[in-house]
C-alpha cells in the first residue's frame, strides 16, 4: 500500500475546501456557534475539523472507505492482519479485547499489574479473573511483568480460561518476556491479549524492546496519545492469528464504544502513522541518543540513580526496558517522589510522569530535544541542592510481596454491583473491598472489588496518603472510610 497517504486528513483537507452546509451535529457548526472566548483559547480550526466522520467527512452508507483504509495502512505499517482505531482510549480497546475472549463467569488469566481499566472491564463483563503475580524486586519495591512460567503454572491450574492478559511495557518502562509467554499461551491452545498501552512506538526502531505482535501475541492494545504523536483517548488494537475472531473484537468494541467518534483523533492518528513509517527510525535514533545523555547526566547528580538494564533486567525480574522511561530513583534524598515532583511542577514547570514513594520519572518522545533534556537536568539540579530543606518525608509502609496480594474472594462484579456499606477503615481490614483503590499514577490497584483485605494494604494505602500518594477513585479519597461488601 502506499504510505504516503493519510485518507483522514486528505479527506478532512477536501472537506475544509468545499465545506457542506451542515444540518446535522456537532451543534457549533463548525465553530460559528462558539463561544469566542472559547475560540481564543482553542483556535478555530479545532472547531472546522470536528465533523462527523459518517455524513460528514464520509457519506452516509461510508462508500469513501476512509476510516477502512486508514486502519488497512496503520496494519500494514506494524506488521498486524487487522488493525482497529478507537476514539475512546485504551480503557475501552483493552475491554473490547478482554471480551473478545472470555465472557461472564469465565476465566482470565491476568497479570495482577493491570491498569485498573482492566478491573473495571472485569467487573463489566463478569469475568472470573485468575490473577498472575508479577515479578517482585524486594530491594526496589517495584514489581515486574509476570514470567512466561508463571503463566503456564495458572494455565496448568485453570485448563478452562479462556486466555491471558499481560501488560508491557509497565509504566516504569520494564518488559515482559512476551514471546515466552505468547508461545505458553498457545501451546495451551489459547491466545494472548497485551496491553501495550505504553508501547505504541515500539514497532518503528530495532533497538527499542520487542513489540506485541512481532512477539506472536493475539491481540495488542496500543495507547498512541502515551508514545506517539496522537491526541488523548486515540487508541489502536492490532489482531493476528486465528484465536480471536476478528467479527467478534469488532462487534465488542462497538459494544462498548461511542457512536459519534472523533474525527480529529482519527486525523492525529492516521497523520502519526505516516510520520513513523517515513521518519520513525530517525526520530527514535535521535531520541535514544537523547535519552542516552540524559541517563549519564541525571546520574552524575548526587543523590539521583537512573535505573537501567543492569537494575531491572535481572533473572526473575524484567526481559526488557524501554530506555525512554527515565527511572530516577531519589531515596538518598531522603524524600519521597511525591514530594519531588511537586515541588518541581511548583518551582520549574516540569511534570514528571511517575511518581511514588521513592521514585521520579521522566518520559521521552520523539518530541523531546536539547532544551526540554536541559530543562529537565537543570530542575533536578535545583532539587538536589534543595532537597534538604524539604518538608520531611512521610514514611510509607511497603509490606512484603505475600501480604501485598489479596484473596480474591468473590468476582468484581458481584462486589461491585452487591449491597456494600462504608466503615470506618479501622474497621476495613478483613473485609471484602467493594471498590477499587488505586495509586494514580501509575493506575494499578492495591485492593479491588472481591479482594480481602488485610491490615498491610490498609497501612500502606494509609501511610501512602500522609505521604503524598493520591488515591482518587476511592468513595473516599482521604480513605478515612472504606467501601466493603455486605457478607450475610
Amino acid at each position: 500500500m502506499d504510505q504516503s497517504q493519510a485518507p483522514v486528513l486528505e479527506a478532512l483537507a477536501a472537506h475544509h475546501a468545499n465545506p457542506p452546509t451542515a444540518f446535522t451535529p456537532p451543534g457549533h457548526k463548525q465553530g460559528r456557534g462558539a463561544d469566542p472566548r472559547v475560540l481564543e483559547v482553542l483556535g478555530a480550526d479545532v472547531f472546522r475539523s470536528d465533523v462527523l466522520a459518517v455524513s460528514g467527512l464520509d457519506d452516509r452508507t461510508s462508500s469513501r472507505h476512509i476510516l477502512e483504509h486508514a486502519q488497512e495502512l496503520m496494519a500494514e505499517a506494524v506488521g498486524a492482519e487487522h488493525t482497529f482505531l478507537s476514539t475512546c482510549g485504551s480503557s475501552l480497546s483493552v475491554k473490547a479485547a478482554m471480551l473478545s475472549v472470555a465472557g461472564p463467569h469465565e476465566e482470565l488469566l491476568v497479570g495482577r499489574d493491570a491498569h485498573k481499566s482492566v478491573v473495571a472491564g472485569l467487573i463489566l463483563a463478569g469475568i472470573r479473573p485468575v490473577w498472575v503475580d508479577p515479578q517482585w524486586d524486594p530491594d526496589l519495591h517495584l514489581a515486574h511483568p509476570p514470567s512466561a512460567d508463571a503463566f503456564d503454572s495458572a494455565f496448568r491450574k485453570h485448563p478452562d480460561a479462556r486466555g491471558a492478559l499481560v501488560t508491557s511495557p509497565t509504566p516504569y518502562g520494564t518488559c515482559a518476556d512476551l514471546v515466552a509467554i505468547a508461545e505458553t499461551a498457545h501451546r495451551h491452545g489459547r491466545p494472548l491479549i497485551v496491553d501495550e498501552a505504553w508501547g505504541a512506538h515500539l514497532p518503528f526502531h530495532p533497538e527499542l524492546p520487542t513489540w506485541a505482535m512481532d512477539a506472536g501475541a493475539d491481540v495488542c492494545v496500543t495507547s498512541v496519545h502515551k508514545m506517539g504523536s496522537a491526541f488523548e483517548q486515540s487508541s489502536v488494537f492490532h489482531l493476528q492469528g486465528d484465536l480471536v475472531d476478528p467479527a467478534t473484537l469488532k462487534e465488542r468494541a462497538d459494544l462498548l464504544g461511542t457512536t459519534s467518534p472523533s474525527v480529529l483523533i482519527y486525523a492525529a492518528l492516521d497523520g502519526w502513522r505516516r510520520q513513523m513509517v517515513q521518519h520513525g527510525r530517525s526520530l527514535y535514533d535521535a531520541a535514544l541518543d537523547l535519552a542516552t545523555g540524559l541517563r549519564e547526566r541525571i546520574d552524575a547528580l548526587e543523590g539521583l540513580h537512573v535505573h537501567g538494564r543492569e537494575d531491572f533486567c535481572r533473572p526473575g525480574r524484567a526481559a526488557d526496558l524501554d530506555p525512554l522511561q527515565l527511572v530516577v530513583d531519589i531515596s538518598a534524598l531522603d524524600t519521597t517522589g511525591y514530594l519531588a515532583g511537586d515541588w518541581l511542577r511548583s518551582h520549574h514547570q516540569v511534570d514528571l510522569h511517575v511518581c511514588d514513594h521513592r521514585r521520579i520519572s521522566a518520559q521521552l518522545t520523539h518530541a523531546d530535544d536539547t532544551t526540554t533534556a536541559h530543562t529537565l537536568v537543570s530542575a533536578l539540579t535545583e532539587l538536589v541542592s534543595v532537597a534538604p530543606g524539604l518538608p520531611p518525608a512521610g514514611k510509607v509502609h511497603v509490606p512484603d510481596p505475600a501480604r501485598l496480594r489479596l484473596e480474591q474472594v468473590i468476582l468484581p462484579r458481584d462486589a461491585f454491583f452487591g449491597p456494600v456499606e462504608d466503615v470506618p477503615v479501622e474497621e476495613a481490614d478483613g473485609r471484602i473491598a467493594a471498590e477499587m483503590l488505586t495509586p494514580y499514577p501509575p493506575g494499578i490497584p492495591a485492593a479491588l472489588p472481591g479482594e480481602r483485605l488485610n491490615d498491610d494494604v490498609i497501612a500502606y494505602l494509609c501511610t501512602g496518603i500522609g505521604a503524598g500518594m493520591v488515591v482518587p477513585d476511592a468513595v473516599d479519597p482521604r480513605l478515612k472510610t472504606v467501601r466493603v461488601a455486605v457478607e450475610s
